[in-house]
């Protein structure tokens, strides 16, 4: 919140100097430390299966038990309890929590146009700067051993990324904050910054995220009834249709879901009424938590699908302790954690979807969002050895423009310098790290077996 009267805001070079003032507190050669002691890995992942719906933990086993990479994926809250072990930087930025390879992609801007940016908030909270940086580059890490790469490739782009990252927020941060929130990555300026292998990547990636309309899934997924009602086409064990307590309380949730987005949607939306309601299955690390996508339809048959995914509380909170700031402690307390899914993603991504809200449902919370809107992705571990460092130095630089929208940006950017201090010792705990997510991930098959 900005006042007219106080003292200003610290200078970006003041803040510099306190980035640098905080090596002597944590010298960046401490953040190649991991601490393996008090583990209890098997413990968190069964301690999460408490909250989810039963019958779904078998294929959420099933889909991380699939190789050491979707393991990985799988495990943010186990990562965030390892991290909070380890020596901090204690310089705060609003986090991911969950910034791997596989969670950054492509969607439809409010435009109708394609920009690139990370895609996954539901862990997102306000965190140690350089616990994003890990769980991006022990990504990087697992999905280039898992695909077996010449080591000297995989070191090299884990090494680029965190330099990346360092330069890419040390120039975020000599712009003004209001030219910082405009920044963002379109997929067609993407392809004049790569060579021509990165360019048949890109391309690929652009045809299909542009061809997951969800007017195409709506035509997939659904079918008229004899009242020319939509319905959607069972496809069990991933998409089965809500019991009846769900379906009748869809209305109130679209109610509720109503008063939480902007009044252009709220007017946009009375064009609709929601027509059906089945329960999805999304993700990895999120299998057997609760989705439904609704699918909505006005007086011509148009169709629209609007994804509700539960919001429990980020891993980095409940598993990493992170204490949050009051403003952002205060706005969860409000409007739940749904709220605060929302809130982070507007303020990590260069433009949200516009249809995004949130409610609650008694003690469960959700947020709301539009289903398959031109979303896609790359798939970093199908990827030669050029595409897979462009990539991984594109998502480093994402990741930057992301963390740059805090006002601690200049501090972390100090405490970085070029990066290569940092970056040796982000890559050492990365590859320990990628270590001991396999031997968790061995431990997790035998004992599911």
């Amino acid at each position: 919140m900005t006042t007219t009267h106080g003292s200003l805001p610290p200078s970006r070079a003041a803040q510099a100097r306190a980035g640098r003032d905080a090596r002597r507190t944590t010298p960046r050669r401490t953040l190649a430390q991991l601490t393996t002691s008090g583990r209890d890995p098997l413990g968190i992942l069964e301690r999460q299966n408490a909250t989810r719906v039963p019958e779904l933990i078998p294929l959420r086993t099933e889909r991380m038990s699939a190789s050491p990479f979707t393991f990985y994926r799988g495990t943010a809250a186990l990562m965030a309890a390892d991290l909070a072990r380890d020596a901090s930087t204690g310089i705060h930025v609003a986090s991911c929590g969950d910034a791997h390879v596989a969670n950054f992609g492509y969607y439809a801007s409010p435009q109708r146009t394609l920009v690139f940016d990370l895609n996954d908030f539901d862990e997102a909270a306000w965190a140690p700067w350089e616990w994003d940086v890990k769980r991006l580059v022990t990504s990087i890490v697992i999905a280039g051993q898992a695909t077996g790469r010449d080591d000297a490739v995989v070191r090299d782009a884990a090494l680029a990324t965190v330099r990346t990252y360092a330069r890419s927020i040390a120039a975020y941060v000599q712009c003004s904050p209001v030219e910082r929130y405009y920044e963002h990555f379109d997929a067609a300026g993407a392809l004049a910054m790569v060579d021509r292998q990165g360019r048949k990547v890109v391309k690929s990636a652009i045809r299909g995220a542009q061809r997951r309309t969800g007017e195409r899934a709506a035509r997939k997924l659904t079918e008229a009834d004899a009242d020319g009602r939509l319905r959607f086409i069972e496809a069990p064990p991933t998409m089965t249709h809500a019991d009846a307590r769900v379906q009748e309380g869809v209305q109130r949730a679209v109610d509720e879901y109503l008063q939480t987005v902007n009044i252009d949607i709220r007017v946009l939306l009375q064009n609709y009424v929601a027509s059906d309601t089945v329960r999805r299955v999304v993700g990895v690390g999120s299998v057997g938590t609760r989705c439904y996508v609704t699918v909505l339809q006005d007086g011509d048959g148009n169709a629209l699908l609007l994804q509700t995914k539960e919001a429990g509380r980020s891993v980095l909170i409940e598993h990493g302790g992170r204490v949050q700031p009051p403003a952002v402690a205060a706005h969860i307390a409000a409007h739940g954690e749904g709220g605060r899914v929302v809130a982070l993603q507007r303020v990590l991504q260069g433009v949200s979807d516009p249809f995004l809200g949130h409610m609650k449902a008694g003690p469960v919370h959700y947020y709301v969002r539009q289903f398959r809107d031109m979303k896609g992705g790359i798939d970093a571990e199908t990827l030669d050895d050029a595409p897979f460092a462009l990539y991984a130095r594109a998502c480093a630089t994402t990741l930057a423009r992301a963390h740059s929208q805090s006002p601690n940006a200049a501090v972390v950017a100090g405490y970085l310098g070029d990066g290569r201090s940092a970056g040796e010792a982000i890559v050492a705990w990365s590859y320990a790290y990628a270590d001991l997510s396999r031997a968790d991930y061995d431990a997790f098959v035998a004992a599911s077996a």
